[in-house]
């Protein structure tokens, strides 16, 4: 027993004070992970506000350059500076409950263990005690006894052999010699058993009970030891879990770094600010004369003759205004927002380069066609908002016509959405109306009148903005138009009506190709015509989903197909097909 060595009762108060020392310091180190929790925390927060605050606004300038490869890299460099945040919020998770908590509910039991073992170790002290105030009674009365009994015996041979005293007295005497002799052997007797007893209790207290109690104590604080040391292997182990993953976001950090491409950048700052502008034309030598002041003469493109034009010229000539974009007349406040007009063709100025193009018919045809209708405004602009003219006259040729392009691909989405509506109603009725107990036709007739007036809109909106993109082309600066340009727009500025769609099933159509599966989760009767009967649990292919209309088109075999309500089936749509989604 190690720890017994030279260690005895007077030694319980040195390792009292020394285990108590070990749990004060378990409860230090666990102070300090607590610490280094509450750094990670923070660590972490203020790593996602940064993320956060730097990551650009929606509807802001900031979105818009995201379209430059260096954007996207820090745009890239925030997102994994976010999960790189996430990675030390882990680090707090675990170093919480992996350490802190752990070792909170081992000092408590270790406190307990220390507790009980001191008590027992108390415990033997008192009896050992104890045993010994017995032993040092019993021997004081042996002393006690054996005194009296010599006493007694030196007052019985006085007695005896004195000749004076009497035969009673002396036998008195004597048996008082005799009883006194008998209770210091008792005594001894008893003083006898007591030392043998603390002998034996005392061989045990110092080799059995407090080496044991010693042994427990020693394999107690090698176990807290061993605690702490296995608490300090986990603490750096939770950092090197994290560590592949941090290595991860630094390498997403370094890969968006390199992904940065300054020549497709400087590109997509060219295409986004091309104006289509020509430069100024040669000026022309002027001589001087006595008497008279020189007058700049300057040719049809210079930025002069633009200027000085551009105070007699209607608001649609602004679209060569601006020639040269470096210089800025600090004397004069910015131009006002041009009309959303289209340019006129007397405004254009023709380059004497090029050959003059008649523009005057396109034209006409154009302010005919404004002037047949009411102006109405595009669904889409409406909820978006926008800013300068709706034409884009405000913009260079080469931002208008993209912008126009643009315009034009939104209203085509939004028609085809229209249409995809229009279509799923009008299915919708033809069930309706071969099926009057699930549904009132008339019910559809409101939206369908809704959608194609919406139609109507968009369609006009759409021509709208074609015929624009024509005079664009007609007056664009470089003057080239083709015939086979012309064909082009003609035949996007042609709007055909929509085909007219049947409101029957047609029995003789193509086998529709499977694009999913679905799971039947109510039983479902279909004793109308057009559906067909499921029962709960049953698995069939789906062959044309919801339109929008509450019906899904299902297949059981070759022969058997029909319409089920949406909500009896739970669908799988595969991933490849058209608008794949899952749902119930």
């Amino acid at each position: 027993f190690p720890w017994c060595t030279g260690v005895w009762g007077d030694q319980f108060d040195n390792l009292e004070k020394h285990t108590q020392s070990g749990i004060e310091f378990v409860e230090r180190y666990t102070k300090f992970v607590k610490e280094r929790t509450e750094i990670e925390i923070s660590y972490a927060k203020q790593i996602r506000n940064l993320s956060k605050k730097y990551q650009p606004k929606k509807n802001s300038r900031e979105e818009e350059e995201n379209k430059y490869t260096s954007c996207r890299a820090f745009l890239s460099t925030l997102n994994e500076l976010n999960d790189y945040a996430g990675q030390h919020e882990v680090i707090a998770e675990n170093l919480s409950s992996q350490i802190i908590a752990e070792l909170s509910r081992y000092l408590t039991e270790l406190k307990a263990e220390r507790k009980s073992h001191f008590q027992d170790g108390r415990k033997a002290q008192q009896h050992m005690e104890s045993s010994w105030k017995q032993l040092e009674s019993s021997k004081r009365r042996f002393e006690r006894d054996c005194k009296e009994a010599d006493r007694a015996q030196q007052y019985f041979e006085k007695m005896d052999n004195d000749i004076n005293v009497t035969k009673a007295d002396v036998e008195k005497a004597r048996q008082q010699a005799q009883m006194r002799h008998q209770m210091a052997a008792d005594s001894k007797t008893e003083y006898s058993n007591f030392l043998t007893k603390f002998n034996q209790e005392q061989n045990e207290h110092y080799y059995t009970v407090i080496p044991s109690i010693f042994q427990k104590l020693q394999e107690m604080e090698e176990r807290r030891i061993e605690r702490v040391g296995m608490s300090m292997k986990t603490y750096a182990d939770v950092d090197r879990d994290v560590l592949p993953i941090v290595g991860k976001c630094l390498d997403g950090m370094t890969k968006a770094a390199e992904s940065i491409e300054p020549k497709t950048d400087s590109k997509q700052v060219v295409d986004s600010y091309k104006s289509g502008f020509e430069p100024p034309g040669d000026l022309e030598f002027e001589d001087y004369g006595p008497g008279q002041a020189m007058k700049r003469t300057v040719s049809e493109t210079s930025l002069s003759n633009s200027r000085g034009e551009g105070k007699e010229r209607p608001s649609g000539g602004k679209s060569k205004g601006k020639l040269w974009p470096f210089i800025k007349n600090k004397n004069k406040p910015p131009p006002a927002p041009p009309a959303s007009g289209p340019p006129s063709p007397s405004a254009v100025p023709n380059d004497p380069q090029s050959p003059k193009q008649s523009k005057e018919p396109i034209s006409n045809r154009f302010n005919e066609f404004m002037a047949s209708k009411p102006k109405m405004t595009c669904l889409r602009s409406l909820r978006r908002g926008g800013s300068g003219p709706e034409d884009f006259s405000h913009l260079p040729p080469e931002q208008r016509r993209k912008k126009l392009q643009a315009k034009i691909d939104d209203l085509n989405k939004d028609i085809q959405k229209e249409m995809d509506q229009k279509d799923a109603l009008t299915k919708m009725k033809g069930v309706y109306e071969k099926n009057p107990q699930m549904g009132d036709p008339a019910s559809v007739d409101p939206r369908l009148a809704e959608i194609a007036q919406n139609i109507e809109k968009l369609q006009f909106e759409v021509q709208k903005f074609e015929l624009l993109c024509v005079c664009w082309s007609l007056s664009s600066p470089d003057g080239s138009y083709t015939e086979e340009q012309s064909s082009e727009t003609q035949a996007k500025v042609t709007i055909s009506n929509p085909p007219e769609v049947d409101d029957e099933f047609d029995d003789d159509e193509e086998t529709l190709p499977t694009i999913g599966t679905c799971k039947a989760i109510y039983p479902f009767e279909g004793h109308n015509e057009g559906t067909i009967s499921v029962t709960e649990g049953e698995l069939l292919y789906v062959i044309e989903e919801d339109k929008g209309d509450g019906w899904t088109r299902v297949r059981r075999n070759e022969d058997e197909e029909g319409y089920v309500p949406t909500s009896y089936v739970e669908v799988f749509l595969e991933t490849n097909a058209k608008g794949a989604m899952t749902y119930i």
